[in-house]
């Protein structure tokens, strides 16, 4: 097959890559758009994010977790380990309904941990694996270019990188459900009121696309892989 794949300059699978590319780029203007447009809306309360974090976690009953300011824009996370809630420079003390909304799903993370979700222990139990799937992965796949083509180093390298999209996956139904229970609560009231309760929706929807972008531009690397060295076996 002269002109494809490693024996050519032409490499059809590439495509995919380029598709990954275009989906994690739509997937990344399209979150920060729908965050940016609702950062301007002020919510009738007039709470920060770190307050409505607060009263959020009181009210379940986790008056241990601790809320921190992080550095950056839309860097918000919570941290099992240490049971600290970290909200970035644009949500901790912005009053915004987009703000105000991703202060509630890290909340939701919080009570996930405190009902021992069963998707966020199995995303905690893998990332041993995962961390040395990202790293080990691709010098393995050279590796195995390198000595002409040992298929058992690359095989090994396609499997680790297997696991970076398997914890891809289980990460779905994890922040799915933390946006879930973040409409439920600011739903149920008072930090919001009706009308900026679909705010909330559209600026969580739009942050899950990215976790869907990420699954499916790293399973398209995985297949580009296995169309790549599957040919070059026969």
């Amino acid at each position: 097959m002269t002109g494809y794949g490693l024996n050519g300059f032409l490499d059809p699978t590439f495509i995919l890559v380029i598709i990954g590319i275009v989906i994690s780029m739509w997937a990344s203007w399209y979150v920060n758009h729908n965050f940016k447009k609702y950062d301007q809306v002020t919510s009738h309360e007039g709470t920060s994010g770190a307050e409505a974090a607060r009263f959020i976690l009181d009210n379940a009953g986790l008056q241990n977790i601790q809320i921190k300011q992080v550095s950056g824009n839309l860097t918000d996370n919570y941290n099992p380990g240490d049971k600290t809630l970290n909200l970035s420079d644009s949500t901790y003390d912005s009053t915004s309904v987009a703000a105000i909304g991703v202060a509630a799903h890290e909340c939701g993370h919080a009570i996930q941990d405190q009902h021992n979700y069963v998707p966020m222990r199995m995303r905690a139990a893998l990332v041993p694996a995962v961390n040395l799937g990202s790293n080990a992965s691709f010098p393995l796949i050279i590796a195995g270019m390198v000595l002409g083509m040992n298929h058992t180093l690359i095989t090994i390298g396609i499997w680790l990188f297997a696991l970076v999209v398997l914890f891809q996956v289980v990460t779905l139904p994890v922040e799915f459900n933390a946006s879930r229970r973040a409409v439920s609560i600011l739903a149920s009231g008072p930090l919001l009121d009706s009308t900026e309760v679909p705010m909330v929706k559209q600026v969580l929807f739009a942050a899950a696309l990215t976790y869907v972008a990420a699954v499916l531009s790293t399973a398209l690397q995985l297949l580009r892989l296995i169309l790549i060295f599957g040919n070059n076996r026969n």
